[in-house]
């Protein structure tokens, strides 16, 4: 792991580990759509408010990967769903992941080897946020 150490005026500070996980918290327009597309891909319902039946927020997850979910459009935020780049996930396999995948979602491209060395296919969500699966092409 990179140790960085940063001058503040005169005194050397060691920078803080800021953890390993980051969890999206994404607007959906249709809470049940999203988590049955979800649900596809292998996530499982890890967390709802209010009620399971009809949640305004949700959290799912498959494996080290957790994703939520809400409604409403938090105070100062477009009201619309909006993302201007893609979700990229590093599974085990890519190869495997289509296979397990083929048929049950549409792929938005791929699997194909990317001109920059990777090998990767994705997936457009109902709410039109991309995730691709990635893994170096070449190893």
């Amino acid at each position: 792991m990179l140790n960085v150490r940063r001058s503040v005026g005169l005194v050397m500070t060691e920078a803080t580990n800021i953890g390993a996980r980051v969890v999206p918290a994404l607007l959906v327009r249709d809470m049940a759509e999203t988590l049955d597309f979800y649900g596809k891909l292998g996530f499982r319902l890890t967390g709802y408010y209010p009620k399971q039946s009809d949640p305004v927020w949700a959290e799912v997850q498959r494996d080290a990967v957790t994703l939520q979910f809400h409604t409403d459009a938090p105070s100062g935020t477009p009201p619309n769903p909006v993302c201007s780049g893609t979700f990229y996930l590093f599974p085990a396999s890519v190869t495997g992941l289509a296979e397990e995948l083929r048929g049950k979602v549409a792929f938005a491209w791929g699997p194909d080897v990317m001109d920059y060395g990777m090998r990767e296919f994705a997936v457009q969500d109902p709410n039109g946020y991309y995730l691709a699966f990635t893994e170096p092409a070449y190893r």
